[in-house]
Formats: structure tokens, C-alpha cells, sequence
């Protein structure tokens, strides 16, 4: 049976429902690839119970909960998920998978462990999951060549190694997680960050632009249908950000030094992110989560852009200008979930309690003049950000807090 709906970005779609298995996916009505992702899904897979609520029209599951608003039928979060960033310390890919599955059981995430070189950084682990684009390294950055080079074939086996790991770490933990999130570079720090032969990066040549983001997406797809055939789980993107700041504002140094790379028009930025978010949806049925923790990061264009969760930091907006204020409220208003970094990345001289980590989501949800249970309802409690430098026992302790915070905001102890 095929069944029609449409995704919270408003974009007509379909979902493929096998009969007596309860899996879905969403796709384009038109999508050449909707005959392919109904094939998938009638193979191995992550089962969900199909018994539906007379009353209010949703499924509970153990993996998460649908939700049918008319006829729009939305795959929600769990109340009070909290997931990591992405980076990790150290080197052993075992022992940080197996630490992230078992201190984040409901969406666990890919560790990221830049200490191990070339090719394990954001920038690198994106590029090596272009598609027919070829990336290798060069004293200043990570420039396409003509053909792959040792830096990107390693970039590809660290991948392949983290899926391995990852896939352990889920065998070994039991049960299935709500999800498992992979995190990416953004199409507009992808473009920042990678250079063209001639040096000048991606993103002064639309053309080029253009290129990257589609190989990039084809690389996703595939990464997307691996990690959910190898873990039985579903998948969530997350697509980081950093650099989105420095190409609204011009603010990147051209090859020589000397001068900035023109600014890329608001407008121009939303209807790329729009496009990624949009196919990344489609692919894993799941939202899509953006990260910027930048100090002012532009929440009103990611909200624009069709994200469905915005993650960032929140230990900063003490002291923000009304205006981004307003925009996550209106975030909030329209139904974004909010990726509340709460949780110090670094080991701090003294280790907060539960109450001072989640003052500051406490603090903006009275700010809002929201009830303080929409922390539970649209709030994803993460790290401040990467935890690369969590040294010593800290690594632990940071995962922790953030689970157990957002455990907090869905029964909140007394004294809050």
C-alpha cells in the first residue's frame, strides 16, 4: 500500500508502507529513487509496532512515536532525548562507540575522532564521502583533484571503520535506539572549507557548488541505507555548520590573505540549505538536525530553510540581543525543535550539578515566556559542543549529564 503525506517542509511526498511489517520511508511523489527505497524497506530493517491509537491518532513504539495531524503523519523525538555533537577524544573508535551507546541509549551518535589525522576531521570525513569527486590534502586545506590520493582513500576506510565499530557497539548494547545520528559537514561549510585545483574555494564558483552538494547528497544516501542495514536502526543527519557565520558575513580570507570572499546572499544560503535539508529527509524519513555554535548563529534562515531541529549553544545566550530571542521563540512557535548545548565540552575546574548545567534552558524558556515543558517536548539536550577536549574522566561525565538533563526535563525534580 502507498500512501500519500506531506512532510513538515511542506513538499508533496509518499510513504511506502509494507504490509504487516510496519516500515516506512519518505520520498518524492516523482523521485526516481521512490521504487528503490520501497525495495529497502522490505529487506532488513528496523520493525515498528503499526498499532495505532483510536483516540489520538498516534503510534507509541519503543523506537519513537508518529504522529498524524490531518493527513500529515510525522515521525516525532523521544521526550527528553540528548545526543552528543560529534568529536570525541582519542583514537580507539571501539571504546568511544561503545561509551556513546551506552551513555546516550536513545540517539547515540557516530563518534568523530579527529586525534586520529588527515581525513578523521569534519572536513576530511566529509570529503571523503563525495561521490566521483576526488579530494586530497594541501598545505592550506582540502583541495579536489583529479583522482583520489592517500588522504581520501584513508578518509573512506576511517568511515567504513567507524560503521564497524559503530555497528559492534549497537550488537553489544541490545535493543534498538530511537535512532543513530551521522553528522556532516553543511553544504555551505563543505563549499567554505574545500577548494577548487586553482585554490579558491568551492564556493566563489556556483557551478562548482552545485556539483559538490549533489555528490555530497549521493554519498549520504548511500552512507544513510549502510549504517541503518548494519545497525537495524534508523538514521538521523545532522549537518554542521561552523563556518555558515563567516560566509553570510564575508568574512572568509581569499588564497592570498589580502582580502574576503563575497558574502553569500541570505536568500542564495537558504535555498541550498533548504534543498540538502529537504533531500536529507528524504532519505532517512527522520528529521534533519543543523548545528551552528557560533555566538549569534542565524536561527531565522535555518528555521527558513526547512530545519527541523537547531542545535547550538546555549550556555551563550545569556545577554542575547532581543532579536535572536525572537527567533527561537518563533522556532519554537513553529514547531523546531531546539539542540540545546548545555553541557561544558571541556572539563571544567569544578563539575556541575544536574541544576547549574540546566539553568541556562531554564533560564531562556522563562525568558520566552514559554511553560517549562516544552523542554521536554521540543528540546534536545547535547554538549555546548565537540568533546574532543574532554580529557580524563570528563568524556563520561559530559555524556552523562546530558542524559540525565534531559531526563530531568521530563519529570523535573522539585527544587526546579
Amino acid at each position: 500500500m502507498i500512501r500519500l503525506v506531506l512532510l513538515t517542509d511542506g513538499g508533496d511526498s509518499a510513504t511506502a508502507h509494507v504490509p504487516g511489517e510496519g516500515r516506512r520511508g519518505h520520498f518524492p511523489v516523482e523521485s526516481p529513487g521512490a521504487e528503490r527505497l520501497a525495495e529497502l524497506l522490505t529487506g532488513p530493517g528496523r520493525s515498528r509496532e503499526a498499532g495505532r491509537s483510536a483516540s489520538t491518532g498516534a503510534r507509541d513504539t519503543a523506537t519513537g512515536r508518529w504522529e498524524t495531524i490531518g493527513s500529515v503523519e510525522q515521525r516525532v523525538w523521544p521526550s527528553g532525548v540528548a545526543t552528543g555533537i560529534g568529536s570525541m577524544p582519542g583514537t580507539d573508535i571501539a571504546e568511544a562507540a561503545a561509551i556513546v551507546f551506552g551513555e546516550l541509549p536513545d540517539l547515540p551518535h557516530i563518534p568523530e575522532l579527529p586525534d586520529r589525522g588527515v581525513g578523521a576531521d569534519l572536513l576530511g570525513r566529509t570529503a571523503g564521502m563525495l561521490v566521483d569527486i576526488a579530494v586530497d590534502v594541501v598545505p592550506t586545506a582540502y583541495r579536489i583533484t583529479g583522482r583520489p590520493g592517500r588522504h581520501h582513500r584513508r578518509a573512506v576506510d576511517l568511515r567504513r571503520w567507524d560503521v564497524d565499530a559503530v555497528t559492534e557497539a549497537a550488537d553489544r548494547a541490545g535493543g534498538t535506539p530511537w535512532a543513530v545520528k551521522t553528522q556532516v559537514a553543511g553544504p555551505w561549510t563543505t563549499a567554505a572549507g574545500i577548494e577548487l585545483a586553482r585554490g579558491r574555494r568551492v564556493l566563489t564558483d556556483h557551478g562548482a557548488t552545485r556539483d559538490v552538494v549533489e555528490s555530497l547528497l549521493e554519498g549520504i544516501a548511500a552512507h544513510v541505507a549502510e549504517l541503518s542495514q548494519r545497525t537495524g536502526s534508523g538514521v538521523v543527519v545532522q549537518f554542521d555548520e561552523p563556518l555558515l557565520p563567516d560566509v553570510l558575513a564575508g568574512a572568509l580570507p581569499t588564497p592570498s590573505g589580502y582580502g574576503t570572499v563575497d558574502a553569500v546572499p541570505e536568500p542564495e544560503a537558504r535555498e541550498l540549505l533548504h534543498h540538502v535539508i529537504t533531500r536529507a529527509a528524504e532519505i532517512t524519513g527522520n528529521p534533519v538536525v543543523v548545528h551552528c555554535c557560533g555566538r549569534r548563529p542565524p536561527v531565522a534562515l535555518l528555521r527558513a530553510a526547512g530545519a527541523h531541529a537547531i542545535a547550538l549553544d546555549a550556555t551563550l545566550l545569556d545577554g542575547a540581543p532581543g532579536s535572536l530571542l525572537d527567533e527561537l521563540g518563533e522556532a519554537w512557535d513553529t514547531g523546531v525543535q531546539l539542540g540545546l548545548g548545555l553541557i561544558p565540552a571541556e572539563p571544567p575546574a569544578v563539575w556541575p550539578d544536574l541544576a547549574r548545567v540546566a539553568r541556562p534552558a531554564l533560564d531562556l524558556v522563562d525568558r520566552l515566556g514559554f511553560n517549562r515543558s516544552i523542554l521536554a517536548e521540543r528540546a534536545l539536550v547535547t554538549p555546548t559542543c565537540g568533546l574532543a577536549g574532554a580529557t580524563g574522566g570528563w568524556l563520561r561525565r559530559a555524556l552523562a549529564l546530558s542524559r540525565d538533563v534531559g531526563r530531568a526535563f521530563v519529570e523535573p525534580p522539585e527544587r526546579w
